[in-house]
């Protein structure tokens, strides 16, 4: 129990998930697609999640999954494929994410690069596993380094946490059994630079990143409109431009502009090729809170 990332209070119980669980139906989640308020103590490498109030629980974040979560499907068909075997000595691991945010309101995505083993070629925001004794935001501060090259000077900016998201690889059963499972949370960090400051110190590691791009409210909210488990995306902005100004690297590790097609951001999961360059699921849901925070 004490090396469990993830920990769930159900009627007062400490557990912890199994990777085959799904989170969301464990914390009572129910057939929508949510998002659900849930209680949760943000701990030194260590998330602790409630459908209700508990004694050290510093804060509420909605819980969301995508409609075409695996874990779902396995909980309630009970799948087992012949041949295949699901871990059952794990528990269900904790990422972080950071939605670098500058002074004049444009977020940093990144695109991983094609050769890594989990989710290769989709958007996200700079973020990954969390060590075992180390804080959530230090954490995510660390990932933003080790893949932008950005360190963020102490007192220089703020931080809130946005919410959660329940995270497989593969995220469809149609493209094989989930070999990863994640509860990754996501924090807005705030800098007081502007983004042609910050842009002027990116120092992408081309072991992970492809290239990278600032989104701006507009663009953001197409993005997030796509909803991943439709056909067809609701409430677009209309004059969208044709395409996002982006910096993709070279073999040699030099950023050249690249101007990326809006379709392409446009792109929905469940109606894409697996390996596709597209904007991940839980960064449209990130994309949706960041908004949110934006308008308020």
């Amino acid at each position: 129990m004490a090396a469990a990332r993830v920990l769930l209070l159900l009627a007062g119980r400490p557990v912890s998930p199994s990777f085959v669980q799904s989170v969301c139906r464990l914390l009572g989640a129910g057939p929508g697609l949510g998002p659900w308020p849930t209680h949760c103590s943000l701990k030194r490498g260590r998330l602790v999640l409630s459908d209700g109030p508990f004694p050290g629980a510093s804060t509420r974040l909605p819980l969301q999954r995508p409609p075409f979560c695996p874990f779902v499907a396995l909980d309630q068909q009970q799948l087992r494929t012949p041949g295949a075997e699901l871990p059952t000595n794990r528990g269900v691991d904790l990422g972080v994410a950071v939605m670098l945010q500058s002074s004049d309101q444009t977020v940093l995505l990144t695109r991983r690069t094609r050769t890594l083993s989990i989710s290769p070629n989709l958007w996200v925001p700079p973020g990954g596993h969390v060590e075992l004794d180390e804080e959530l935001l230090d954490g995510g501060l660390r990932e933003l380094w080790e893949e932008s090259g950005l360190q963020l000077p102490q007192g220089q900016f703020s931080w809130i946490p946005l919410g959660l998201w329940e995270s497989a690889y593969p995220p469809r059963l149609s493209w094989g059994l989930p070999r990863y499972h994640h509860i990754i949370l996501y924090l807005l960090v705030v800098s007081q630079e502007s983004q042609q400051q910050l842009q002027a110190r990116i120092q992408p590691n081309p072991s992970e990143v492809s290239a990278f791009m600032w989104l701006g409210p507009d663009v953001a909210a197409a993005v997030a409109a796509t909803e991943d488990g439709t056909e067809t995306p609701r409430h677009l902005p209309q004059e969208l431009p044709p395409s996002v100004l982006t910096a993709e690297l070279e073999e040699d590790g030099r950023a050249r502009p690249l101007a990326l097609p809006m379709s392409t951001l446009l792109r929905t999961t469940p109606t894409t090729a697996e390996g596709k360059e597209r904007v991940s699921s839980g960064t449209k849901f990130a994309l949706r809170l960041w908004l949110q925070h934006v308008r308020r």
